[in-house]
């Protein structure tokens, strides 16, 4: 057998979100189209997520959510710098203006991740396989030191570093979408020192900032790892990892992290990609290219010299990306 060209972790975010949603998770798995998932611990279906995980043997990691929904810790309305007075997390955009402003006291942030780490723990019996970032916190300035700290602390390695290559030429992409996109990037580059020092891996290349929702199409995909692929030698596997969303829509007023689904979950977007990902269009398109699904575990085990991306590759992977529009 030929060795592949890429070696493909998919993850799905937002499991334990909604009941519907966490059905299509589940369905992709079986398909085979999905390899991994993140779980929400303070999503209102995380209990019923965390059994079909073990029923299904599911490698599942924490998305550590520190902007939308309840909190998992003892923070507090008027007492923690990450709750409005309501007692919710400040939200996506809410909690980078209250960060960029220095607002945020960061070992209220380290006493969330921890509590989120424990209750994982309580859900799954087990360490998580990985920990990302819902809505990409982990890597904004500030928060992506106290991250690989507190990942370092539990003996987590695996994080996810939303760098994917070309997005600022993706002309698909709504502006406040690329825009959004790009900070991510600018923020993600600047996390490889915090991550790296403590001792934190992630794989080669990220898909996932120019495929999401409606974006998303098998054509796209394959765009994205080919533009990974760019100056790769022939011969050298690269090891990379699409985020997707893939879901039945949520059905309010069932869903969310504690007041109610946003308006992305009730869409149909979630069941776009469900179809995309579990379409033999994808499947085959993937296999012709020689991209291998994968989990993060095997990548671990198989090829413990090449799995993650190492000090020498990162000049190859994080040049300097020209400015986003």
């Amino acid at each position: 057998m030929a060795r592949p060209r890429v070696l493909l972790v998919v993850t799905a975010d937002d499991f334990g979100y909604c009941p519907r949603r966490d059905e299509g998770i589940v369905e992709a798995f079986l398909a085979g189209a999905v390899t991994s998932v993140s779980l929400l611990v303070n999503g209102t279906a995380a209990e019923s997520a965390a059994e079909l995980a073990r029923r299904h043997q599911i490698p599942t990691g924490l998305h550590a959510n520190l902007s939308e929904g309840r909190p998992v810790g003892p923070a507090r309305p008027g007492a923690s710098s990450l709750l409005s007075p309501e007692g919710f997390f400040l939200g996506k955009m809410g909690f980078r203006e209250a960060m960029a402003a220095g607002d945020v006291a960061l070992p209220q942030v380290q006493e969330e991740l921890e509590a989120q780490l424990i209750r994982f723990r309580e859900l799954l019996g087990r360490d998580p396989t990985h920990v990302d970032g819902h809505q990409h916190v982990h890597v904004l300035p500030g928060v992506c030191q106290v991250f690989a700290e507190t990942l370092q602390a539990n003996g987590v390695r695996f994080t996810r570093l939303p760098v994917e290559r070309g997005v600022d030429g993706c002309a698909w992409l709504e502006a406040p979408a690329q825009a959004f996109a790009c900070a991510v990037e600018r923020d993600a580059r600047a996390a490889v020192g915090p991550f790296s020092r403590h001792g934190l891996r992630w794989t080669d290349a990220f898909v996932g900032l120019s495929t999401c929702g409606r974006h998303m199409s098998a054509h796209r995909v394959s765009g994205a790892l080919a533009r990974a692929l760019e100056g790769i030698p022939t011969g050298h596997t690269l090891t990379a990892e699409l985020m997707a969303h893939p879901g039945y829509p949520s059905v309010p007023p069932s869903g969310g992290c504690g007041e109610g689904p946003d308006a992305f979950s009730c869409s149909w977007e979630r069941l776009h990609e469900l179809r995309v990902l579990t379409a033999p269009t994808l499947r085959a398109r993937l296999a012709q290219e020689g991209v291998q699904l994968c989990t993060l575990h095997s990548l671990d085990s198989k090829r413990p010299g090449e799995a993650v991306l190492g000090e020498a590759s990162l000049e190859t992977f994080l040049e300097p990306s020209p400015p986003c529009p």
